[in-house]
């Protein structure tokens, strides 16, 4: 995924919602869950899924909601609401947006191939 942009959506106006920093914001209807929205474009060979799931992982995060979720399997262009702890949310934020993020083969030190997040 490239041109990893964060959004704000409309729905962050409404008073269910608080700015705390950077467009993360924090569900008021959702106990401790702090959001923020992203675009981003898939890149060839590249499927809705992954390295979608790779980030999830790497970032303790979880899609909070599909902005589009009928383009979400059908469009290279994907914009999605992700949610976490705010500290999590944080470390995102500073780690994806303006990034490449891809899934590369690697050969760890006994020879065995495996596939790793890298964001650059």
């Amino acid at each position: 995924m490239k041109n990893i942009r964060q959004i704000e959506l409309d729905k962050y106006k409404s008073p269910n919602y608080e700015l705390i920093e950077n467009g993360i914001y924090f569900d008021k209807n959702d106990g401790d869950l702090y959001v923020f929205a992203v675009t981003y474009e898939l890149e060839e060979n590249e499927d809705s899924q992954y390295p979608l799931e790779d980030i999830l992982d790497e970032f303790y995060l979880h899609v909070s909601d599909f902005v589009d979720e009928d383009a979400f399997n059908t469009s290279k262009v994907v914009t999605l609401e992700l949610g976490g702890d705010l500290e999590d949310a944080q470390k995102a934020v500073k780690n994806l947006i303006g990034k490449r993020a891809y899934n590369a083969e690697d050969i760890d030190e006994d020879g065995t191939k495996y596939v790793k997040l890298v964001i650059e």
